[in-house]
């Protein structure tokens, strides 16, 4: 959306849409997927800021005052609108399968089948975007025009909308067509190992731009005291919360550490071959030994308490491998204890299944233990993390556990059964974060909310529930890129958004620098924009600039420099008053309920962790629910629901 058109629309209360897109004619093809991505909604073509012209679109003498006072007109192909702005077919033709853009110029961006194209002439005024790699034919060009802007594309993006122009969306912003809304809510994934040169506090508030709540931090670097890495922490955990980022212990059993792999060669997890359970990244301990437990217990309570943990997410807690009985060699867990245990119950040995028990029946005998097995660990260890609440109170836990829901194989693969997990939602406080298994990584963003349906039924809490979106190269041949990016990765977060409560990244490191501007844009959530109206189910912020503002005629005191944070539900918003008395620029948390009286604001919040709320300067008090708290800029919040006053 055009920024400064859009804060006139809400600031004078005009009738017209603010953020909303139009197609020209009948066809939309996948544009209102691509513009949707980043939170732009489709409207009337009467009131809409951004317009698409399809190939074919008849020329008419008003465009252009329409692009100069304010319109983005998006061309598509050759028509006589396009024309009549400068681009023009040739009758050369040029068979592109592989282009560079300049909003990412090194990776490659390679198409599944190549397409024969006219090769265009463009304004000599417009800059090419995206060109062919072999004969530099322009792709993608654009330009500013008055108030408004010209994008024009060579064709459509594709079926689903990001098959050949990732950056479009990048595109359209850096024309000053932004996006009006964005969220803070996503969770991301971060390892030591790829950041041990980076400023916490350059990461801290490029997180927080990018609409990162909490970083879930891998914690096996940390399991063993180190003063190097445990000061690093400190200062990462520092920066994080002074920017408003949380910080959870991300713990991945039965890894523990190197340094505990290499101390305790008895409590070594076994495969189907009795070797070390070595199995890629990870070194797998025995946690049905009592005495490699305990020790565990004991080191992950000692981690606990040397940092200021925000939660802990129990992350994997199941076997290996994908491969499942069909690969002895990475197939766990095949320790003398389970096999004991095993042997108990059932009278033979799990190892003759690929000797004397070598049957279907034998197999899914030892398949169905193995994955209750699994169930009673994540219980076990549920338990175990529960217990750092008596001096961690606050402490939010989270369990990622891979979907079998959407990939059925998985119980068997990997002991994987979310049926099984799910009912102890109703007797332990946590999340439940699927993670996207590797064998659908190739699959579109629409299968977001079919995991959702798949899991719904499952579960009471729905609000627990949480998707992880692996951000990844991917292994399976897909196109444009091996790595989700540009409005593949808008599409994923944007369409995950509307499917589940939160949304987590793994990994932060791994995000692509052309898409940390508008992530924040894509997990936002908005049902509708009209006049000075938006509505959101979920808490949300509106990009503005104006000094002061009035949400359902009160003065409003959650703005920063540059947004309105608003409540779940439909609100109205104008210009008002710049605001004297303090203002809550930054929350941490579900937001509410907000008001004013003077100079002083009260807000009310949930958050399943602390909260972190952020002033405009030091408030001279601070109460939560009547007590008062010490006083700064940057305070740490309870847990729960909570009112907050501050003067």
């Amino acid at each position: 959306m055009h920024l400064r058109n859009s804060f006139l629309i809400l600031a004078v209360a005009s009738t017209a849409s603010a953020g909303t897109f139009a197609i020209l004619g009948s066809q939309t093809g996948s544009w209102p997927a691509v513009l949707s991505s980043v939170g732009h909604l489709p409207g009337p073509a009467t009131s809409a800021d951004i317009f698409v012209a399809p190939p074919g679109t008849p020329a008419a003498a008003d465009w252009q005052a329409k692009v100069r006072n304010g319109a983005a007109l998006i061309l598509e192909g050759s028509s006589p609108l396009a024309a009549s702005f400068g681009f023009n077919p040739r009758s050369e033709t040029v068979s592109v399968i592989h282009l560079i853009d300049v909003a990412n110029p090194t990776l490659p961006v390679i198409w599944g089948q190549a397409q024969s194209l006219p090769r265009y002439d463009v304004p000599a005024t417009a800059q090419v975007l995206a060109k062919d790699r072999w004969t530099a034919a322009p792709l993608v060009a654009g330009q500013r025009m008055g108030k408004g802007a010209v994008l024009w594309v060579a064709l459509n993006p594709g079926p689903t909308g990001y098959e050949r122009f990732p950056y479009l969306m990048q595109t359209l912003a850096s024309l000053g067509f932004e996006p009006t809304v964005r969220s803070s809510h996503l969770w991301a994934f971060f390892d030591y190992s790829y950041r041990t040169r980076a400023d916490p506090d350059y990461l801290a508030e490029r997180w927080r731009k990018a609409g990162i709540a909490a970083l879930h931090v891998a914690s096996w670097h940390f399991y063993d005291t180190d003063p190097a890495r445990d000061q690093y922490l400190h200062l990462l955990i520092e920066a994080a919360h002074r920017h408003g980022v949380l910080v959870y212990a991300w713990v991945e059993l039965p890894h523990v550490s190197e340094k505990f792999w290499s101390d305790h060669p008895q409590w070594r997890e076994k495969t189907a071959l009795l070797q070390d359970a070595q199995l890629d990244w990870r070194k797998l301990m025995n946690l049905q030994n009592a005495d490699c437990t305990e020790a565990i217990r004991t080191g992950l309570r000692s981690m606990m308490e040397r940092f200021d943990w925000d939660g802990v997410n129990l992350a994997e807690l199941y076997f290996e491998s994908l491969e499942g009985a069909g690969n002895p060699s990475r197939f766990t867990p095949m320790n003398d204890d389970v096999r004991a245990e095993f042997r108990k119950q059932f009278a033979w040995d799990p190892l003759e299944i690929w000797k004397t028990h070598n049957d279907a029946a034998s197999l899914r005998q030892f398949l169905d233990y193995r994955a209750g097995l699994a169930r009673r660990m994540q219980e076990d260890w549920l338990n175990a993390v529960e217990t750092f609440r008596t001096f961690k109170p606050d402490l939010d836990i989270v369990l990622t556990h891979v979907d079998d829901r959407f990939d059925t194989g998985m119980k068997d693969s990997i002991g994987a059964d979310a049926a099984s997990v799910l009912p102890l939602l109703g007797t332990h406080q946590f999340s439940f974060l699927i993670e996207d298994p590797a064998t659908v990584w190739n699959l579109g963003p629409q299968r977001y909310p079919e995991i959702a349906k798949r899991y719904q039924p499952l579960t009471s809490h729905t609000e627990k529930l949480a998707i992880d979106i692996n951000i990844v190269d991917r292994y399976q041949d897909v196109y444009p890129t091996k790595q989700q990016t540009g409005t593949e990765l808008f599409q994923l977060v944007h369409l995950a958004s509307t499917a589940f409560p939160r949304v987590a990244l793994y990994f932060e490191n791994s995000i692509l620098k052309p898409d940390l501007s508008l992530l924040a844009a894509s997990s936002a959530v908005v049902t509708r924009y009209s006049g000075n109206t938006l509505e959101s189910p979920q808490d949300i912020e509106l990009i503005w600039k104006p000094e002061g503002a009035l949400v359902d005629g009160k003065p409003w005191p959650v703005q920063s420099a540059t947004t309105l944070r608003l409540p779940p539900g439909s609100h109205t918003i104008i210009a008002g008053s710049k605001r004297q008395g303090i203002a809550l620029t930054d929350l941490n948390a579900k937001l509410r309920s907000a008001s004013s009286e003077g100079k002083s604001i009260s807000f009310d919040y949930t958050s399943d962790s602390r909260a972190i709320a952020r002033f405009d300067r030091k408030p001279a008090g601070i109460e939560v629910d009547g007590t008062a708290i010490s006083s700064s800029e940057t305070v740490l919040l309870p847990r729960g629901a909570h009112k907050v006053t501050a003067r």
